[in-house]
């Protein structure tokens, strides 16, 4: 039988594993099996956290309209509750960014959810 060596194709596999973990640290950045478990663990994770980054966001948006909103005399929940019995349509990103950047604008909505 025809001995069959580690050639070209085994070599491009490892090769291109190696690539991937530069910057990981200790044997997981040079060795092939410790590389390969590592990355599989980073996709994990790469996957997991990417959901995670939009309830991250979502959070950081109600507490940005919260503070601005009890600053003008409404709970979050008072604010929303209105927004919505008024039928103003502004997801959270947006209000967090006018309550941050454009305090005037955000005052003006909160207005019109009182009269």
């Amino acid at each position: 039988m025809v001995r069959i060596k580690g050639g070209k194709i085994s070599q491009k596999r490892r090769r291109h594993i190696l690539e991937n973990v530069r910057g990981f640290r200790w044997g997981r950045k040079s060795k092939v099996r410790l590389a390969k478990d590592a990355l599989f663990h980073a996709g994990e994770y790469a996957f997991r956290d990417r959901r995670t980054k939009k309830r991250n966001f979502r959070r950081l948006w109600q507490i940005k309209i919260g503070a601005e909103a009890r600053r003008l005399g409404l709970s979050y929940s008072q604010l929303v509750n209105r927004l919505k019995g008024k039928n103003i349509i502004l997801d959270r990103k947006t209000l967090a960014q006018l309550a941050e950047k454009h305090p005037p604008i955000f005052q003006a909505v909160v207005e019109k959810t009182k009269g």
